[in-house]
């Protein structure tokens, strides 16, 4: 493997581009507030509140970690959720999803081929979909029964290009999704501390550091 060359940078430089970071991952969640669509969100809400089945959450690459940690977050609030490759579901996994599921798929642009491939099963299984997008004329959101736009001015990167501040405002719109969740279905501590008795956090909700 050929040597890697220094790049000169600094400690300095260094730092601040760590400071860059998230001085614009700040800036895209503090906008969020007026550029998440305030109907949009509550249905959504009361869409994931009110499913009797289970919350199937899909996406690839940076979408696919943050659809991950989105079905791990509900899960935590007693809405039963699980991430689906999207690649495993046109080889038989779509046979986890069943009528009476809620489909939340996110893709940047709205056409990531594999997620376009689920689309019809979920149709004819007739589970409805939340498409996750900046692009509202995609053919994802197209196809969603709820289409919630989330959008960034910019990424991180000097070439806008890698999926950083995108990914972290999906995250952090899901992160409010929950915590309205928590409130809107009367989710308790005791609920809490039943699902999640490990670690520091399951210490504090059974009252052992107290």
């Amino acid at each position: 493997m050929a040597d890697r060359q220094d790049s000169g940078m600094t400690d300095a430089q260094i730092w601040e581009k760590a400071e860059h970071t998230w001085a614009v991952g700040a800036q895209e969640i503090a906008r969020l507030a007026g550029t998440i669509d305030r109907g949009t969100l509550v249905k959504c809400v009361k869409m994931i509140a009110e499913c009797r089945g289970r919350i199937v959450t899909a996406g690839l690459g940076t979408s696919g970690a943050a659809a991950r940690k989105i079905a791990h977050s509900l899960s935590c609030v007693e809405r039963p959720s699980f991430y689906l490759s999207a690649g495993d579901a046109v080889h038989g996994a779509m046979g986890s999803v069943q009528p009476g599921d809620l489909a939340i798929l996110i893709s940047k642009g709205g056409g990531t081929r594999e997620l376009i491939n689920l689309l019809p099963a979920l149709e004819k299984k007739q589970v409805p979909v939340i498409g996750v997008t900046e692009k509202p004329d995609s053919p994802l959101a197209r196809a969603s029964e709820l289409v919630l736009r989330i959008a960034v001015e910019r990424e991180a990167d000097e070439f806008n290009m890698l999926a950083t501040t995108s990914t972290m405002a999906v995250v952090a719109v899901f992160d409010a999704i929950c915590i309205a969740l928590m409130t809107y279905t009367g989710y308790t501590r005791e609920q809490f501390g039943i699902i999640h008795p490990g670690g520091a956090v399951g210490e504090r909700l059974l009252g052992k550091n107290n």
